[in-house]
């Protein structure tokens, strides 16, 4: 079955090579179809990735922000004024709603348009073509229509900050009544709608990708990579995909029982609610209800923006340390595990909605299930560094950084799965800490190692390896200086999302915390301007790239340096063996190629 297999998909192949470069034959490409509505993969994940930084550098500027205000209440800044101007900075003093308005869509860019579209779309459409040994991905149309709803997307979330009334400001979860009443607040109104609008075309944009991405994995695969050959970075990639397209539909639908709740007079999340002691007629729905809808696209969420970072630092560490990685076929059963265990652990988030017990105890036991595959993929990450020949590229840097959030943020979540502990420290900064560290550190950690790692596949030239370490250094510290003492807020029981907590006096003592915090986000936000600059300089005037400048074995390193459409210039590459055959016995140099044959009596790594 396995030959014949690779017969099919390498016929279908050929098919499609002579497809590519008879289109290539017919015309020169124009600027717009080359750089625009291109459907290139390369061309598109650079799209993504540019895109993801631009939204990243906004979202960052919002955590200033408003760490600004949590660090010294009241007090007056100038660039507060020149930047919200007078309604909503007036004197330097940033106004409670845009507080609010701040913290929601700092989040909702975070975690979906920087760690899901941003890490997902860069790397997924850099690599599975590049590391399955394809021309191209299944349908590149598709692929394109997948970025610019994307853009589309991430252009009306930012058109959001401009309206009169503000922007959403429920949260990043948008919980109701908040969110499904208009008359609730200044950030219920038009920014709301806005942000369901742009939510819901991002949807479609994930799943127009995660559909490609599977497809192209299943189905065209170059002659001889069997699955158990596919590099981590691929498995990776295809679990997040099915995630995603099993998850994201709910929240979609989520997102229109809302719309319809806020224009059509529907009651699906609403009921028996009072505005200035007036009753609204809305009756028989329930806000928990959207708690269940939202959270069961939440909790794989946090696994779709961890996966692909998960495998990008496998196949760093691996290469880095010249090694094979240590249980290749644990790691791939480790991530399967988490994406089965992530769809039934959703209510842990709703510990507190008045839930059953016994309920709650189901979630509680299977989301300590979900840390035992996490802990396999921890152990498999040290035993891989240990006693390697480890080469600190910058790479590598974040991505034992990642392995350091990773371990350090599942330690806390061992403390939120509990039932009776989290209902103690439940919205306040103990979760805002845990969740930044597991997630938003792990993931940015992961995304900063592939763009060291592939710059030279994405822009043909290399970064500056030592204001790469000074950019990691810089971030490390200062991210641990963020998040750590936020644990200590926490358990001292300061809540999340409060525009000032000097109404208490009970934390009076706490402010030097804060703004401990505040000043390490200002540094670690100075420290993105070293990589900006590294980033932008490096793509038109940076080093130029050797054909393997890692000496990897994956098949991206047999493509030559330059961005031609179909990646291989003659007939597909042959893969003989997995990617980690690193330092193997009897072999003249430490690292082996999957495209080279195995001798008489050689092993397989991968299996047979």
């Amino acid at each position: 079955m396995a030959n014949v297999h690779a017969t099919n998909t390498g016929h279908e192949h050929a098919v499609h090579h002579a497809h590519v470069h008879h289109h290539d034959d017919d015309h020169e490409e124009s600027f717009v179809s080359k750089y625009v509505f291109s459907m290139d993969h390369k061309m598109i994940s650079r799209q993504f990735l540019i895109t993801a930084v631009v939204m990243a550098v906004i979202a960052m500027t919002m955590s200033i922000i408003f760490r600004m205000q949590l660090a010294w209440p009241g007090e007056k800044f100038a660039f507060i004024n020149a930047m919200l101007g007078d309604k909503w900075g007036k004197d330097g003093v940033l106004d409670p709603n845009m507080y609010l308005a701040l913290v929601t869509i700092h989040g909702t860019i975070m975690v979906f348009f920087v760690l899901t579209g941003g890490l997902s779309g860069t790397f997924s459409n850099l690599l599975i073509p590049y590391q399955i040994g394809a021309r191209d991905m299944a349908s590149g149309f598709l692929n394109m229509l997948s970025y610019w709803f994307f853009f589309i997307s991430s252009c009306i979330m930012l058109t959001s900050l401009f309206i009169e009334d503000g922007p959403a400001s429920g949260g990043w979860t948008i919980y109701p009544p908040l969110s499904a009443l208009p008359e609730a607040m200044p950030g219920s109104k038009l920014g709301m709608t806005l942000w369901l609008v742009s939510m819901s075309l991002f949807i479609v944009s994930s799943l127009l990708g995660g559909l490609n991405y599977i497809v192209t994995i299943i189905n065209l695969r170059t002659k001889g990579m069997k699955m158990t050959r596919m590099p981590l970075t691929i498995w990776a990639f295809l679990i997040t995909a099915i995630l995603g397209v099993l998850s994201f539909p709910v929240l979609l639908s989520c997102a229109l029982l809302l719309i319809f709740d806020r224009s059509m007079g529907t009651s699906f999340y609403l009921s028996d609610i009072y505005i200035g002691g007036r009753p609204l007629d809305n009756v028989g729905g329930s806000p928990v209800l959207f708690e269940h809808l939202f959270w069961f696209l939440g909790h794989p969420e946090v696994y779709i923006v961890l996966l692909p970072a998960l495998g990008i630092t496998s196949e760093i560490i691996s290469t880095n340390t010249r090694k094979p990685i240590f249980g290749y076929r644990a790691m791939i059963g480790s991530m399967l595990a988490i994406g089965f265990l992530s769809f039934i652990v959703w209510g842990h988030h709703m510990f507190l909605t008045g839930m059953n017990p016994f309920l709650g105890s189901v979630f509680v036991f299977t989301t300590l299930l979900i840390a035992i595959p996490s802990a396999v993929k921890a152990f498999n990450y040290i035993t891989t560094l240990w006693k390697g020949n480890i080469q600190y590229t910058p790479a590598m840097l974040f991505s034992i950084g990642l392995v350091s959030s990773f371990v350090t943020g599942g330690v806390t979540g061992i403390i939120l799965a509990d039932s009776t502990l989290d209902i103690t420290v439940h919205d306040t900064y103990f979760v805002v800490a845990h969740f930044h560290i597991v997630m938003g550190l792990s993931a940015i950690f992961g995304m900063f190692a592939g763009v060291y790692h592939w710059f030279p596949k994405l822009f043909l030239r290399m970064m500056n390896k030592k204001l790469g370490y000074l950019h990691f250094w810089l971030t490390f510290v200062c991210a641990y200086g963020v998040f750590f003492p936020m644990h200590f807020l926490g358990l001292a029981g300061v809540p999340r999302r409060y525009y000032t907590n000097s109404n208490f006096p009970m934390f009076d003592n706490l402010v030097d915390i804060n703004e401990i915090v505040t000043v390490c986000a200002i540094i670690g936000a100075l420290a993105q301007v070293i990589f900006l600059f590294n980033f932008f300089y490096s793509m038109f005037r940076g080093e130029k790239a050797t054909q393997n400048p890692w000496n990897s074995n994956t098949l991206e390193w047999t493509t030559p340096v330059a961005n031609i459409h179909g990646n291989w210039p003659g007939s597909l590459p042959v893969v003989h063996r997995w990617a980690y055959d690193y330092s193997k016995p009897g072999q003249e140099h430490d690292f082996v190629p999957q495209t080279v044959p195995l001798a008489d009596g050689e092993h397989d790594g991968g299996g047979h």
